[in-house]
C-alpha cells in the first residue's frame, strides 16, 4: 500500500505545474523525477517526447540513454502536446477530448524517434 501511495505521489509531483529553484531541481534530479525533468517528455518534438519517460526514479532514463536535461528552447518557450492534436476545437474542450479516442485518423506517433 505504501509503495502505491509513493508512486502516485511522485507522479503527481512531476506532473505538477510548479517551478523549483534551479539549484534545488538540480539536486533533486539525482533522486526523484522533477517537474522540469519530466515536462521535456511532453514536448511536440519527437526526440524530446522520446526522452525522460520516468515518473518516479530518474536512474532509468540515465541507464537506457533516454535522459534529456533541458529543452533547447527552454521550458517557457517549449511547445507541449502531440503534433497532430493541435486543433483548439478538438483539445481545448472536455467534449473534444472525450472524442479523441474515436477519431478516424490519429496520425503517426513518433515513438523511438531520436535526433
Amino acid at each position: 500500500m505504501i509503495f502505491e501511495v509513493l508512486l502516485n505521489a511522485t507522479a503527481m509531483f512531476n506532473h505538477g505545474n510548479i517551478r523549483l529553484p534551479e539549484g534545488i531541481d538540480r539536486v533533486l534530479r539525482w533522486f526523484v523525477v522533477t517537474p522540469d525533468m519530466h515536462r521535456v517528455h511532453h514536448s511536440v518534438h519527437a526526440p524530446l517526447a522520446n526522452s525522460n519517460f520516468g515518473f518516479n526514479l530518474p536512474w532509468w532514463d540515465h541507464l537506457f540513454g533516454t535522459y534529456f536535461a533541458q529543452p533547447p528552447e527552454g521550458h517557457e518557450e517549449m511547445e507541449l502536446g502531440l503534433d497532430h492534436f493541435r486543433d483548439p476545437k478538438q483539445v481545448n474542450g472536455f467534449i473534444g477530448m472525450l472524442k479523441l479516442p474515436f477519431a478516424r485518423h490519429i496520425g503517426e506517433y513518433a515513438i523511438n524517434r531520436r535526433w
